[in-house]
Order: C-alpha cells, then sequence, then structure tokens
C-alpha cells in the first residue's frame, strides 16, 4: 500500500515518460499562447475579429486556468499602450522604463497598472462582464492557477510542480517580457511606424504571430499580423481555420500597396493611394536617408573629417522619424544636414511628403497640389533615391 501510495506520489495517475511530459508542456503553453494572441489581443483588445461565444470562452476558461489573467485587466493595459506609446504613461514601454526593466519585470508592471481604476475604467470598455466572469473570472484570479498545480500533480506527480512552474512562467516570459521588450528594441521594420516597434522574426510560431509587433503597431486592427509574402503568423492561420468552420469572423485586413504601371498624372486617386500606403512609403524613405548617407560617405576625401564625422553620428538614427528622437540625436541630425546640402534636402523633402496625410484641415485639393509638387521637385532633384522613390508612388495600383 506505501509503495504504492508513493509510486503514486512520484510519477502521478499517468505515470508517463519524459517525451510525453514535455509534449504535453509544450501543447498547454501553445493553447496559452494562442488564447492571448486571437482571445485577449486581436479579438477584444483591438475588435479585430468576432469569435463564437462557445470559442471565446474557451479561452477564457484556459486562460483563467493558465494565467490568473483578468480579461478586463488586459484589454484596459493593452489599449493603454497603443494609446500612450514609448511615453512615461505607457505601462510597458523598453523606451521610457529600459529594456532590462521591461525584459525582467514584465509581469510586475501588469500588476502593477492592473491595480490602476483610471485604466480600467478608461481603457477596458466592452470586455466580458457577465456572471461567470464577475463572480468565478474576476473574482477569483489564483484559484485557477491552483486548480491546475492541482491537476499537473495528480497527472504526473512531483515533477508536476516543475511542469506548472514552466507554464506560469511562459507568457511573463514571451509575452511580457520578449513582446513588449524586444518587440519595441530590436529586429527589423516594415513600415515607419511612429514609435519604435519591430518585428522580432519574420515567422510568428513561438509566440502565435506576435513576433510581426511592427506590423501590428502599423495596422492595430488588422487580425493578420503577417504583412509581406514571406512573413508567417500562425495565429492568423488558426483563425482562418476558425473561420472556415463558421466559428471566427475576421474584420478589417489592411490594404495591400500593389504595383502596376506608372501613372501619367498625380491625381486625386493616387493621392487617395498614397495616403492609403504611406507607412510603406515613409519605410521605403528611411531606407532612401540610409543610401544618401552612404554615398556621401564614400564621396568623402580625407580632409572631410569633420564632415565625415558628422555623418557617421547618424548611421543609426538617420532613417527614424523625426518625432522618435530625443533632443541629442535630433541635434546630430542637425548638424549633419548643416554640413551636408544632399542629405538637407533629402530631409526637408521628408517633412514636405509627411504634410501630405498629417495636415487634418487641408482640403483634398491642397494636398493633392502638395502631392503634385513633391513629386515634380523628387524626379527633379538629381538624387536617384528620390528619384526612385517618386516612381514607386506612381506604380501604386
Amino acid at each position: 500500500m506505501l509503495n504504492t501510495l508513493f509510486a503514486w506520489a512520484s510519477h502521478g495517475v499517468l505515470a508517463v515518460g519524459v517525451v510525453p511530459l514535455v509534449v504535453y508542456t509544450l501543447l498547454t503553453t501553445h493553447l496559452t499562447i494562442i488564447s492571448v494572441t486571437i482571445f485577449l489581443h486581436r479579438a477584444q483588445a483591438h475588435r479585430a475579429l468576432e469569435l463564437h461565444p462557445a470559442v471565446a470562452h474557451v479561452f477564457r476558461f484556459w486562460l483563467w486556468l493558465t494565467t490568473g489573467m483578468v480579461t478586463r485587466e488586459w484589454v484596459a493595459i493593452h489599449r493603454k499602450h497603443h494609446a500612450r506609446c514609448e511615453t512615461a504613461d505607457d505601462p510597458h514601454s523598453p523606451v521610457a522604463r529600459g529594456i532590462g526593466t521591461v525584459m525582467l519585470r514584465g509581469s510586475e508592471l501588469y500588476r502593477e497598472e492592473a491595480r490602476n481604476a483610471e485604466t480600467l475604467a478608461k481603457f477596458g470598455q466592452g470586455t466580458p462582464d457577465d456572471w461567470i466572469e464577475r463572480h468565478l473570472y474576476a473574482r477569483y484570479v489564483w484559484q485557477g492557477v491552483g486548480l491546475l498545480l492541482i491537476i499537473d500533480v495528480l497527472l504526473f506527480g512531483a515533477i508536476g510542480a516543475t511542469v506548472w512552474a514552466v507554464q506560469m512562467a511562459w507568457i511573463p516570459v514571451w509575452a511580457a517580457g520578449v513582446v513588449n521588450g524586444l518587440g519595441h528594441w530590436w529586429g527589423y521594420r516594415n513600415y515607419a511606424s511612429r514609435d519604435r516597434s519591430h518585428n522580432i522574426f519574420p515567422w510568428g510560431v513561438l509566440i502565435g504571430g506576435e513576433e510581426l509587433h511592427n506590423n501590428h503597431h502599423t495596422f492595430p486592427t488588422s487580425p493578420r499580423l503577417s504583412s509581406k509574402w514571406w512573413e508567417f503568423d500562425l495565429g492568423w492561420a488558426y483563425i482562418r481555420i476558425l473561420a472556415a468552420l463558421g466559428l471566427a469572423r475576421p474584420r478589417h485586413l489592411p490594404a495591400q500597396g500593389r504595383l502596376g504601371q506608372p501613372r501619367a498624372h498625380v491625381d486625386l486617386a493616387l493621392l487617395h493611394t498614397v495616403i492609403a500606403n504611406r507607412y510603406d512609403v515613409m519605410a521605403r524613405y528611411a531606407r532612401a536617408l540610409e543610401r544618401v548617407l552612404r554615398s556621401e560617405l564614400r564621396a568623402l576625401d580625407a580632409g572631410d573629417a569633420g564632415k565625415s564625422s558628422a555623418l557617421r553620428a547618424v548611421r543609426t538614427i538617420i532613417g527614424r522619424e523625426w518625432g522618435s528622437l530625443d533632443a541629442s540625436a535630433r541635434a546630430a541630425v542637425d548638424a549633419a544636414a548643416q554640413s551636408c546640402p544632399r542629405l538637407a534636402r533629402v530631409l526637408h523633402m521628408r517633412a514636405e511628403l509627411e504634410s501630405v496625410w498629417s495636415h487634418s484641415s487641408a482640403s483634398a485639393e491642397q494636398l493633392l497640389q502638395q502631392l503634385q509638387s513633391w513629386v515634380q521637385n523628387a524626379e527633379q532633384s538629381g538624387i536617384k533615391a528620390l528619384e526612385e522613390l517618386a516612381l514607386r508612388m506612381r506604380r501604386y495600383a
């Protein structure tokens, strides 16, 4: 009898080997990731899709069991992140708080903001408020994860406590740390969004597509986080399966810039198309600035030490939007522009192009005149990077 009890306590009801234990752990943590990205993030926070009530409730139950997160709290904090992105009011910005703080203390930042009643009241509207949410999921937060601990230990014995620890750490490490931290610090950018969001990897598998963070910040209401043909969003693949089964309905997908033959005239139709593709335009403009800078550096001779120093000082920041630069970075860009007329002209023309979609008080005719003038000046600039950008804008279909 004692031997039987000892064996059960050591190995649990299933008494499985290492491989099934690892598979179980990975499957359960993956389901948690999918619940966060599809239900909490895309469906609840951004209203990017509608889920069948039964599917939505399965996600709610699983998140209560595996994370202890309350839907209203998570949604409110995430919406505030978008509304106050990378300012002092951003709940988890590595720009404002430091990358180390967000990577290592992301879950603490979440809990701290969850206690902010103003945040919940302002940004938590429209989340589940039914009987089971009020009387179970939001009221008995830690009882859910406690129940999971009991289940893991019953199934696997003492090692089940380790499985449970991995399940508990999965979201704080991957979502709170990697997405909120690295997603605003390191990676590549498809679009010149007004923040420092980056795509961490082009294949969104480990975090269900959340790796494509720059794409998301550019088109926050899109249920699909992949943008380029070579990117993959596993969360979107699951959404497509649910939609095929009649269990989900995606709402808004961003318009993808398509290229055709160059238009002979810059007309209102092209104006609307350029504005719709403005993030792609500005991302390419950033690369144009980098090309001009490299060209100027190659053309310098040994006697241009001062100019070389000014240009090299901005190599890593020249493509960033002006509003994202701090005072010292702006001073460095100003110094580089003063030492290089060609660079100054490209920077000035970037500001002119941005004004086409940033001046909300201008009429369509005024904006059209601005765009016509910009395209003409770019084509006559003698700067190859600007000429190519103007041609691409004419080709938007």
